[in-house]
């Protein structure tokens, strides 16, 4: 039987609340810190989308408050990460050189940075400039130089494309920066085995944890927001059949 544990509250002061070197995977997509930059920009994004991820509050830290916090994140990582543990994050493209360094400097080795493809990306500006379609995620492995990688034999390509999220994912997470679960199931199903526990500390509405729960992977997962904390609950609640659920007491 899985087993779910979900923190409401920061993902520093919640990843302390797991013991050490017991995850098997950390997969997550923490803010960009695009927000001030989007705003500067000319675009017509907000009137396309009611929950711009630019106007929501979070994702607008100064860059040097970002760096703080993102190396806080990775240090706290390494420490639940078991040796051989991986970790897989997605990340603006611009943003990636400064992750690579954050994350080798706490301790990750850096396997590769590969592109998620949308195939059906919002066309905003497409009469003004190219469509943005790409998303980047970046591998890294810790106290090792390989981990788990469940290929069977077949060449995985650092590419992997699909639709954003579906009509009906989409109502259920309501999340502006949601990725859809096929996505997550691929990266669980490559590193790492039944039973083994996912993290996501930054989990948002809760897709990783529907697709380690539709895995069989054990999954612990943190959220700050109220909101996407409670619908990401509903949203594993709905599934429950042979899991565990376990709401952490974080008061």
């Amino acid at each position: 039987m899985a087993n779910i544990t979900l923190h409401k509250g920061d993902c520093i002061e919640m990843m302390q609340k797991t013991a050490p070197h017991s995850v098997d995977l950390i997969l997550t997509d923490p803010p960009y810190n695009l927000g001030n930059f989007m705003k500067n920009r000319s675009t017509n994004l907000q009137k396309m989308r009611e929950n711009f991820f630019g106007a929501a509050g979070w994702d607008d830290l100064e860059y040097d408050e970002w760096v703080k916090s993102m190396s806080s994140f990775f240090r706290e990582s390494v420490r639940v990460l078991k040796p051989g543990g991986s970790m897989l994050v997605f990340m603006s493209i611009i943003k990636v050189e400064t992750l690579i360094r954050l994350a080798e400097k706490n301790g990750l080795y850096y396997k590769t940075t590969g592109i998620w493809h949308k195939l059906n990306p919002m066309p905003r500006n497409m009469n003004l400039h190219f469509v943005n379609s790409t998303e980047a995620w970046v591998y890294f492995t810790y106290k090792a130089k390989t981990g788990t990688f469940n290929n069977g034999g077949k060449m995985i390509h650092d590419f992997y494309e699909s639709a954003v999220v579906s009509n009906g994912e989409k109502r259920a997470g309501r999340h502006p920066t949601q990725k859809p679960i096929q996505l997550m199931e691929h990266f669980i199903s490559l590193l790492t085995h039944a039973g083994d526990i996912v993290m996501d500390p930054f989990m948002g509405s809760g897709s990783t944890a529907v697709a380690a729960q539709n895995l069989g992977r054990d999954f612990i997962g943190i959220e700050l927001n109220d909101e996407y904390f409670e619908i990401a609950q509903q949203r594993i609640g709905q599934q429950r059949s042979g899991v565990e659920y376990k709401l952490a007491n974080d008061a």
